[in-house]
């Protein structure tokens, strides 16, 4: 199939610059986020086939599983391309399934980056999210560890997930921030604030759970409208806004399947007009 991951345009992040649709691994676990895939094999094959059709960006995290999302990707592509960013996380626990719980001191946080490198196979983490500001620590902890790791070169670039304006400009404060991962889509747009902001900045978005659900996309509403009209799927069109709607956007849909990979990153294709993006985002909600 043709995929022109090209047309998303790029996004420089350190020392790499990626593609601005990449993948989000979290999917590649059990129920819960928890335990290994119900096909380890279709999941290590859907990690192939990303690389294989331009895919530069993966997103992942020590809890997905947890450790199970970094080790398939290790067994999947390791050695890496040298074209391929590895952005993980750090900073929840997972006592069970669906169970996340927030812990941002700095020997953990130095544990799990350790333990991160170890697993992905690597001597450095392109980019580390701090998975969520843990509001027991003080901030100056949690990101003053991770700028330590930085400085040692364990971490190229610091990025942060779920949080607001504010937290984001006191962060900035302590570490340099090149990356915000936040839920957002057609179908939760609460984050605009902060998508505005780091368009601003300069600073990339990721979206995460980017494809809009719900009444937005059942038939005969404005995602349906448009699909129709473009001839792509409502997945699609969910994704093709998220690009056009800033440049700092980048979308990391996750599947474990090859089938829904290859129709999420046909994405890459779809070209909305000015008026379809802005019937979309008047729909936005």
């Amino acid at each position: 199939m043709s995929i022109e991951l090209q047309s998303t345009g790029t996004f420089a992040i350190g020392d790499k610059t990626v593609h601005r649709l990449g993948f989000g691994a979290m999917s590649l676990t059990g129920p819960g986020v928890w335990g290994p895939p119900r096909d380890h094999d279709e999941a290590v094959r859907v990690l192939r086939r990303a690389v294989e059709l331009g895919v530069d960006l993966i997103d992942t995290a020590d809890s997905y599983g947890p450790y199970i999302s970094e080790e398939i990707i290790r067994e999947a592509l390791h050695p890496y391309p040298e074209r391929l960013l590895i952005a993980t996380k750090a900073g929840f626990v997972r006592p069970g399934p669906g169970q996340w719980v927030v812990v941002g001191r700095p020997a953990y946080l130095r544990q799990e980056v350790e333990m991160s490198l170890r697993r992905l196979g690597v001597d450095r983490i392109d980019l580390l999210q701090l998975h969520r500001i843990d509001p027991e620590v003080p901030l100056e902890d949690q990101l003053g560890e991770l700028k330590a790791l930085r400085d040692e070169g364990k971490i190229g670039s610091i990025g942060l997930s779920e949080v607001s304006v504010e937290e984001l400009e006191r962060a900035r404060r302590i570490v340099e921030i090149v990356t915000v991962q936040n839920r957002y889509s057609l179908t939760n747009a609460f984050s605009e604030d902060v998508l505005e902001h780091c368009a601003e900045q300069g600073i990339g978005f990721i979206p995460f759970s980017p494809i809009a659900k719900g009444a937005l996309a059942v038939a005969g509403s404005p995602v349906d409208h448009v699909a129709k009209a473009v001839g792509a799927t409502p997945a699609q069109v969910s994704l093709a806004w998220l690009l056009a709607r800033s440049p700092v956007m980048m979308p990391i849909p996750g599947t474990s399947s090859v089938a829904h990979l290859e129709e999420n990153l046909a994405a890459s294709t779809v070209e909305l007009t000015g008026e379809q993006v802005s019937e979309l985002t008047a729909a936005a909600r």
